[in-house]
């Protein structure tokens, strides 16, 4: 079974995902943005969802990690959720 680990960073809106991806474009830490803007549990520990099987996330979700490009920032990706910015560390 493929397995990935990632970390993203969800906020409620697109504009709002979109200037939080700038930032990222001009340098700024992922994981210091995750702590200050993510709404998910997740945004504690910079955003690390740690390692999941695929199947494990939602569909949209599940797609980016798996079919994406490793290390470079994609989004924003909505899901029932709101709107992620993915960055997949590793995918066996």
């Amino acid at each position: 079974m493929a397995t990935a680990s990632a970390c993203h960073i969800l906020v409620k809106t697109k504009q709002e995902a979109e200037q939080l991806k700038g930032k990222l474009d001009n340098g700024a830490d992922f994981h210091q943005l995750a702590k200050k803007f993510s709404t998910c549990p997740s945004g504690k520990k910079g955003g690390d969802l740690g390692e999941f099987r695929k199947g494990d996330m939602v569909a949209p979700f599940d797609k980016a990690v798996f079919g994406g490009p490793l290390l470079k920032i994609q989004g924003p990706v909505k899901t029932k959720f709101g709107f992620h910015l993915i960055k997949v560390l590793y995918r066996s």
